[in-house]
């Protein structure tokens, strides 16, 4: 038994020791970043740009298929989603891959606004740091609005206004279902799924945004049936 509780202690000691490691790695290199540019100058430079789009001037479809696809649970959490990481985990382990990394949307907010897009384990756990000093000062619809006036579309598109109009030549609240879900397919791979890429591929990932969307309720099985239908006619 006391063999066991050594055990136990030793095992605690070591958990706390990494997870100290593991917090100064992150505050340090989320201090850094804000010693070059607070977090307030950082996001009024982005909402203050002329076409910034604010949320109650997003399309309703659009938010949707954003949240449906990137983060279903997204007004349920904090910053950071530990049930979506802890099932990316198991995800990747059981396909022997990493393509899952379980982010929520507040941390990509936290990655285009703070930092490259350089995959390195300080940067990571300081997007975590950002994130929750994002959720502390500004609302998720704020947070949401940063994240689509931010994100890649490909094409030299920035921003889901230059987007809406570079692609389908309308207002970002115009858009119909079938431009909403194309879309809000095209971050997470811009290089593939920007529609001008490659259309075969970005109908096939606009099909996975329609398949989330009727999986968490935002539309039904013949709103998703019509905009396939739909992407074959075009």
């Amino acid at each position: 038994m006391k063999i066991f509780r050594r055990i136990i202690i030793i095992v605690s000691i070591f958990i706390l020791v990494i997870a100290s490691i593991l917090f100064f790695i992150g505050y340090g290199s989320y201090s850094n970043v804000l010693k070059e540019k607070p977090l307030f100058d950082r996001i009024n430079e982005i909402t203050s740009k002329e076409h910034f789009v604010k949320f109650d001037d997003l399309n309703k479809n659009y938010i949707n298929a954003v949240i449906a696809i990137e983060d279903h649970r997204y007004f349920d959490h904090g910053a950071v989603d530990y049930l979506s990481i802890i099932r990316a985990v198991f995800t990747n382990l059981k396909e022997g891959e990493f393509e899952q990394g379980g982010s929520t949307i507040t941390q990509q907010v936290a990655k285009n606004v703070f930092f490259s897009q350089e995959r390195t384990l300080s940067r990571k756990l300081g997007e975590v740091f950002g994130a929750s000093d994002l959720e502390k000062n500004y609302s998720k619809n704020e947070i949401f609005a940063i994240y689509v006036n931010t994100a890649y579309f490909g094409d030299g598109y920035y921003g889901i206004y230059d987007a809406s109009k570079g692609y389908y030549n309308k207002e970002p609240k115009d858009l119909t279902l079938y431009e909403a879900s194309m879309l809000a397919g095209v971050p997470n791979a811009p290089s593939i799924y920007a529609p001008t890429v490659n259309p075969e591929l970005a109908k096939q990932r606009q099909k996975q945004v329609l398949n989330a969307m009727v999986k968490y309720g935002y539309i039904s099985e013949s709103d998703k049936s019509d905009v396939l239908n739909q992407s074959v006619s075009q």
